[in-house]
């Protein structure tokens, strides 16, 4: 996704003039530019803190330090993001593991995700992960877990694939749950998925923790 000409891109960082109420919020000197994504519709994952909030005008401020002004989708899915002990995860588990690939073929966590059981079987596989370069995402079923010296071991499985995965201490352990808007307030961290709707950069996923929780990637 990202060799091509890329969402933010094809955004140009903008969108069309806001109202004069959101000016007064968002100034026009720190505003993006609003141009449509590529015809494909493809999506990409963006992730930073809400600076601006104005009926379904989302201004975000990237980890990039860039500002890029988005419009919520009317059937927007909010998802909430709260942390867990590790305890929670058991063998059977669906999981989503994002991690960095390490010398003698295991991964190493950044954070672990326990899926509630509605979405069993979420993008199941193995995959490159944006977060960092070299990451990357693993959803998969929890097929054994053991103590090691660096951390607790996980046996992956997906389809026709395995992977052993070590989870260090400091790896936050999250799950998610449905949630409406009234979690997106300025200031909250997010990670959202978005992509041209009728040439507008639309936000159509969105997911926030709640009192200053921060999505772990």
């Amino acid at each position: 996704m990202l060799g091509r000409r890329t969402f933010l891109e094809a955004l140009g960082f903008a969108l069309a003039a806001p109202t004069a109420r959101a000016q007064s919020r968002v100034p026009s000197s720190a505003q993006a530019s609003a141009q449509a994504l590529a015809p494909s519709g493809e999506t990409v994952r963006l992730r930073g803190t809400i600076e601006a909030l104005l009926g379904d005008r989302l201004s975000l401020r990237g980890r990039d330090g860039r500002r890029i002004e988005l419009t919520l989708a009317r059937d927007l899915t909010v998802t909430e993001v709260y942390p867990v002990s590790f305890e929670t995860v058991q063998s059977g588990s669906f999981v989503g593991v994002g991690a960095m690939p390490q010398p003698d073929g295991t991964l190493r966590a950044i954070a672990v995700t326990v899926f509630p059981e509605s979405m069993r079987g979420t993008n199941e596989g193995h995959r490159p992960f944006s977060f960092l370069p070299q990451s990357t995402m693993t959803n998969a079923t929890v097929a054994g877990l053991a103590s090691a010296p660096e951390g607790r071991r996980m046996q992956l499985r997906y389809g026709d694939g395995e992977k052993t995965v070590v989870v260090p201490a400091e790896a936050p352990v999250v799950s998610l749950r449905p949630a409406t808007r009234e979690l997106l307030t300025v200031g909250a961290q997010v990670s959202l998925t978005a992509q041209a709707i009728e040439g507008v950069p639309t936000v159509t996923r969105i997911t926030a923790g709640r009192n200053g929780f921060a999505p772990p990637y």
